[in-house]
């Protein structure tokens, strides 16, 4: 069989496009910037500032244009470089085929897959594409995705396979006949424009957006209308309104969120995690409770052979050799131990494979007249077909004592030319046991403690039986005073399921659908659920988690279902991107807080202000750089440090929380400014340009500086910023004390402060944010759980 040369695969990428399920190019750079100026307040923004040169105001078009301009610049140069950074990430992880190109077999990315192709599949591959099979051994296919039929299906040579099913066992090789968005797959994938569920961080920030969009929507009505009220021009009551609605809205959330949850993805990156999906980064931080299986992640999944019978090892070896399921490193371990020549001067002739309801393989071979069925699998699924007595049970349970994993072996004689089924699996002949140690990781007992001290359960879920579970647990420090069976979940409703799930932390015996039901029932306790899984049995349960975690090393659907891949195996990498993930939640965190209150102060001064003031609190221009300012000092929110006590329990989204800040913390900055309002107006008998003036500086002042007692659950003095958010935060508010005696102030309707304003500046800074300090605390105490 021919695959095709690397000239007529190019050819053809250009004629199809790349294996996409939804078509699309990657954004460019001018796209990114198309994207932000197609924001609805920028595009009103726009046509205000050509409305204003048309009416003479040329200089404020100019300011305007100018402000919006810079702002996009710095939307756009983080946004964008945090997405390529991100996306460089996930091309690391991507899904590869075996295909043959220039006679030669090669793994490829699956985008690259085009028609023609030959591509060989075996267990655990999702298959790449569409496909017709020129050769199938065993092949079986789970279809669910495309069919719902949950049990595998058998394939045979010349039937089709499909994009979107997954090898359950067996092998085969197949020419591809469609690919991307013109496969059965892609035509659904068309149909119903999938997306991935929204995630708590994403509805968080939906619900956060929604909430502000209502508060600015009708304090903006009524400003504006109170400024047409007292006859103030249209067209400067317009400007006025739509200037405020920017400044009072988090515009740069997206990007705030974008760099923040980037930076994280890069920094685990380095640590060897890599997050598929930026807003998996928030769930990690979110993880209350990690499923685990044993192997690997608590052992070291390095098997070796401890105890076996010579028969026994060598039946199991046949069986393995022939085998074309999933080669385990159960399967590795006994042909390394077995004779080299295990399989020779045998013939396999048939094969039932594997799966998780019977949990054994049995092979067919012949040599000479002789046929021969060979089956292994777990000693609970085997002995029940042997006449094995109470003895053969007995050393089961002393070797599972022991911590060492088991394996029945058996056999029986069938008739030459024989098709065996599963119903030829009884009556066997039992051979004995292959018994192997895996013995628990180095560091996996300080791993769990770290992960405990930082508010994370494990619960273990294998499918060892009830003695090796709690031999590795206990040897690794997680509690094995109960251990509750597959079996007896199987008897269980959810309801039942649910309290069982609390208070037990080792589940042994378990099946795929028991797995699923034990992450389901945690999540509808309210846990913030993680699974590490890195089999095919494990694809139902990392789609099923709030975070799946898988590891490079994983089968295709295993690394396709996860949201995070371990390029190392265990716990302290897990562990460091948990805390990764709060860093970047809690940063996410500061910029609304920080936004929420102060732009609720400000909609609450400005409402006041435009009732009693002969003139406009702040002409519109002002607004706008007020909010650039405000904006390039939050910029470096991303690189701050979080406080340790944060790190230390599961963070999860609370819009009560941000809510409760605004409604306290907003009205007191409101109140400093209507103090600067009395002061300006009665002390110094501000005129409307110095009033401008001094509001421009004192806002930007407490705004911008309040991030340092908002940053942090401790007093200020207590815990340091960044140096970064130091020095642009400090950076801003000298800008702002600056500006009105520069040779800019008189185009920005600016001018000099007497000397005299700035002491009550410091005086009014310091007392707002030690009143900030005040009520932190109180809402903090109002936000804890009773």
């Amino acid at each position: 069989m021919n695959g095709l040369s690397s000239s007529e695969a190019r050819a053809k990428l250009v004629e199809t496009g790349p294996n996409e399920l939804v078509a699309h190019a990657d954004r460019s750079a001018l796209a990114e910037i198309a994207a932000i100026f197609a924001n609805p307040l920028v595009a009103i923004l726009l046509v205000a500032s050509i409305a204003s040169a048309f009416l003479g105001d040329v200089p404020g078009a100019v300011i305007i244009i100018t402000v919006l301009t810079l702002g996009t610049a710095l939307n756009f140069s983080q946004t964008y470089r945090s997405r390529r950074a991100a996306e460089r990430l996930r091309e690391g992880v991507t899904p590869t085929a075996t295909v043959l190109r220039d006679g030669t077999w090669i793994e490829l990315g699956r985008r690259e897959i085009v028609p023609g192709d030959l591509v060989r599949l075996s267990a655990g591959d999702l298959v790449p594409a569409d496909a017709s099979l020129e050769s199938a051994r065993d092949l079986h296919t789970q279809e669910s995705a495309l069919t719902g039929e949950s049990l595998p299906v058998e394939k045979h040579a010349g039937e089709p396979v499909w994009l979107g099913t997954s090898v359950v066992s067996g092998s085969g090789e197949a020419r591809v006949t469609a690919t991307g968005t013109k496969t059965k797959f892609g035509e659904i994938a068309q149909r119903l424009e999938m997306r991935p569920p929204p995630t708590e961080f994403d509805r968080g920030i939906r619900r956060f957006g929604f909430l502000i969009m209502r508060l600015v929507f009708f304090l903006v009505l009524f400003i504006l209308i109170a400024e047409l009220a007292m006859h103030r021009s249209p067209m400067q009551a317009v400007l006025f309104a739509v200037a405020l609605a920017v400044g009072l809205t988090p515009e740069f959330l997206p990007m705030i969120t974008s760099v923040t949850l980037a930076k994280g993805a890069v920094a685990l990156a380095k640590e060897k995690v890599i997050v598929k999906h930026l807003s998996a980064m928030q769930n990690l931080g979110s993880i209350d409770v990690l499923c685990s299986d044993k192997t690997g992640t608590l052992t070291t999944g390095k098997m070796t052979v401890a105890s076996e019978s010579d028969e026994a090892l060598r039946w199991a070896a046949i069986n393995a050799v022939f085998e074309t399921g999933i080669k385990s490193p159960l399967d590795a371990a006994i042909i390394l131990a077995a004779n080299a020549d295990a399989g020779k001067g045998w013939t396999k002739r048939d094969e039932v494979p594997f799966d998780f309801e019977r949990r054994r393989i049995s092979v067919l071979v012949s040599k000479g007249d002789e046929w021969i069925l060979v089956t292994k699998g777990a000693p609970e699924a085997i002995l029940p077909l042997t006449a094995a007595g109470d003895d053969a049970r007995e050393k089961y349970d002393a070797l599972s004592r022991e911590g060492k994993r088991v394996i029945a072996v058996a056999h029986r004689q069938v008739p030459a030319d024989h098709v065996c089924t599963k119903g030829d699996e009884r009556d066997l002949v039992f051979d004995g046991f292959v018994a192997f140690a895996d013995p628990p990781l180095e560091d996996a007992p300080e791993a769990i403690r770290a992960l405990a001290d930082d508010g994370v359960a494990i619960k273990v879920l294998t499918g060892d039986g009830e003695h090796v579970a709690r031999h590795v647990c206990s040897a690794v420090g997680i509690s094995a005073d109960e251990i509750v069976l597959g079996d007896a979940i199987e008897r269980m409703n959810d309801a039942a399921l649910e309290h069982v799930v609390e208070r037990a932390s080792v589940f042994a015996r378990v099946s795929p659908t028991q797995k699923h039901r034990i992450v389901l029932a945690l999540k509808r306790r309210r846990h913030v659920v993680g699974v590490m899984g890195d089999g095919i049995n494990d694809a139902p349960s990392l789609h099923a988690a709030d975070v799946g975690i898988s590891v490079s090393g994983a089968v295709d659907v295993a690394r396709d279902a996860a949201d995070v891949i371990l390029l190392e195996k265990g716990l302290r990498v897990l562990h460091s991107g948990i805390i990764h993930g709060r860093r970047a939640f809690g940063n996410v965190t500061k910029y609304l807080l920080m936004g929420t209150s102060s732009n609720f102060g400000n909609m609450l001064s400005m409402a006041g202000a435009s009732l009693v003031l002969p003139f406009l609190p702040m002409l519109p221009t002002q607004i706008l750089l007020n909010n650039l300012l405000y904006d390039l000092a939050q910029v470096t929110i991303p690189t701050d440090n979080v406080d340790p006590s944060f790190l230390k329990k599961p963070q999860k989204w609370d819009i009560g929380v941000i809510r409760r800040f605004m409604l306290w913390i907003g009205p007191v900055s409101s109140a400093y400014d209507f103090l600067t309002f009395y002061v300006l107006l009665h002390f110094f008998h501000a005129s409307e340009t110095l009033f401008h003036t001094g509001w421009f500086v004192e806002s930007l002042a407490t705004q911008t500086l309040v991030i340092f007692v908002i940053r942090t659950a401790k007093s200020p003095l207590e815990s340091k910023p960044s140096l970064p958010l130091a020095l642009t935060t400090c950076g801003v508010v000298a800008i702002a004390c600056a500006l009105p005696f520069t040779p800019l102030a008189a185009w920005l309707g600016f001018e000099p402060l007497p000397a005299s304003y700035f002491a009550f500046l410091a005086a009014a800074t310091a007392t707002y944010l030690a009143l900030v300090q005040v009520m932190k605390r109180i809402v903090a105490r109002a936000s804890r759980p009773s």
